[in-house]
């Protein structure tokens, strides 16, 4: 059994600690928070055991009527690996610690990509993962772009990928984020960092990013434009995609047409949370015109890295190959929407039960 620790129990750290429960091979030893809010609550009802990430807080938590288990510091002495998911920035002041306890670590797309020894997507680099002693989990963007554009460049050669990101303002939660009346570009410069953090990834793809931001909460849309090597038909492209297990092909007869109508099918056949681990595209989307491809996708920017942390470990702490880690996560937490709509729903996730 692996030993895990997660550290910051926020919109990341509760799904990674999850995802983590729910694997055969793994143990959720526990999870931080720096104050005693309702997340801290939430973690002790679903049976986690909590650290104070703050050593001089644990008379907050016990104020509170929340008792804690020990402090970062002891959770850090008791697990085989920590999962950082901590808020942009904070990973870095963290990376100190952990190396005093000589823990390997994960971090977040957030964190810059010098963080660590290597930047993470399970589809894109697990293998190039093998001997680190650290790792970056991509954002949510990242990882979405690199789950399609591993398999193009793979199959048929990526000459230059262009993406249009329209990215959400804030998680549900985040009640400071906006804009609230607005769409901003974001950055206004050419290109966003998008582009660059795939490279982190997928080294050889040509690719260029934009991206804007807009007032909603639910999903990223993608914009994309590839263009080939070859000239596959649509139908070659529809099937190549449709075989990624972390690639959802929304067909037309489902008659979801955006975000909101995604997030309320994924909570109707009990995904908890209503997350969606996959990239969402929409199948009459995709079209090759020559050697273009263009197709639309949305990334839920709260869940489609949770299973790259889950494989991320089995990297950092195995020798399990990319292909049994992927399965395993896969099958443990129920990804794969497309046997869903085929069967009505019969299976589940075996987390739905839990939210």
């Amino acid at each position: 059994m692996i030993r895990v620790g997660v550290n910051g129990y926020g919109t990341i750290g509760k799904r990674v600690a999850d995802a983590v429960a729910a694997q055969s091979d793994m143990e959720l030893v526990g999870v931080t928070k720096t104050s005693p809010n309702y997340g801290a609550e939430a973690a002790i009802r679903r049976g986690y055991d909590l650290y104070a990430a703050i050593d001089d807080r644990v008379d907050e938590f016990e104020a509170a009527g929340l008792g804690v288990t020990g402090t970062l510091t002891d959770l850090l002495d008791a697990v085989d690996v920590v999962v950082d998911c901590c808020p942009s920035g904070v990973g870095e002041r963290n990376r100190p610690t952990y190396e005093a306890h000589g823990v390997p670590a994960i971090y977040q797309g957030g964190e810059d990509a010098d963080i660590a020894d290597a930047s993470f997507n399970a589809r894109g680099s697990y293998e190039a993962a093998r001997g680190a002693d650290s790792l970056r989990v991509v954002s949510c963007n990242t990882t979405g772009l690199s789950r399609i554009l591993a398999p193009l460049d793979e199959t048929y050669g990526v000459e230059k990928a262009r993406v249009t990101l329209v990215r959400r303002g804030g998680d549900p939660s985040e009640t400071d984020r906006g804009p609230i009346n607005d769409i901003v570009p974001d950055p206004t410069t050419v290109p966003s960092h998008h582009g660059p953090d795939v490279n982190t990834i997928l080294p050889d793809v040509d690719v260029d990013t934009t991206a804007l931001k807009a007032p909603v909460t639910a999903m990223h849309t993608h914009s994309v434009n590839v263009t080939l090597d070859e000239e596959p038909s649509t139908e070659a492209v529809r099937d190549l995609l449709a075989g990624e297990g972390r690639v959802f092909l929304i067909p037309e007869s489902a008659g979801i047409d955006g975000a909101g109508a995604l997030k309320d099918y994924a909570a109707d056949i009990g995904r908890p949370r209503g997350d969606l681990w996959e990239n969402c595209v929409w199948e009459e989307s995709i079209s090759v015109q020559g050697r273009d491809l263009y197709l639309f996708q949305n990334v839920h920017q709260e869940a489609d890295v949770v299973p790259e942390n889950v494989d991320a470990v089995r990297a950092l702490a195995t020798d399990a190959s990319r292909a049994e880690s992927v399965a395993r996560t896969d099958e443990s937490l129920g990804i794969g929407l497309d046997s869903l709509l085929s069967d009505g729903g019969a299976a589940r996730s075996p987390l739905a039960a839990d939210d």
